[in-house]
């Protein structure tokens, strides 16, 4: 394999888990809402639920701070590298660019993200979760 295949191959590792991220934060809200809902105690678990929280948190302050995300430089970098084409804006922008056609500036996707963020935290105060519990003998 030469490398301008490796470099694609590991550009599209990077962009999978780039949407995995975004499914898990997106989705993982949902997940919350409707599993209280449904009286899912698995949603209250605390490290899942700081994980997500975390997961918003390091989107809204890179946007804050106007960072473009470090996957999607990586992956831009590794497509330059083996001649391929890249797109200019943030993964998020790109995409929903591509798949509803939508622009807007800069600021947009950061209120955007902000006001994602505060609902996850509302959720946090909403659907409470399960305090953090030392393990005892590998056990809970």
């Amino acid at each position: 394999m030469d490398s301008s295949t490796v470099s694609l191959l590991v550009a599209d590792v990077i962009l999978l888990i780039h949407v995995l991220f975004v499914i898990f934060v997106v989705f993982g809200l949902l997940i919350i809402f409707v599993g209280n809902a449904l009286a899912w105690s698995w949603v209250r678990n605390p490290w899942f639920r700081l994980m997500h929280l975390l997961a918003i948190a390091v989107v809204v302050v890179q946007s804050w701070l106007n960072i473009i995300c470090p996957l999607t430089v990586i992956e831009m970098d590794l497509r330059t590298r083996a001649g391929d084409t890249t797109y200019s804006a943030s993964f998020v922008s790109h995409w929903l660019e591509v798949i509803l056609y939508y622009q807007a500036p800069p600021w947009v996707f950061v209120v955007c993200y902000t006001a994602f963020g505060a609902i996850v935290v509302a959720g946090w105060f909403w659907v409470r979760p399960h305090r953090f519990t030392k393990l005892k003998n590998g056990s809970r």
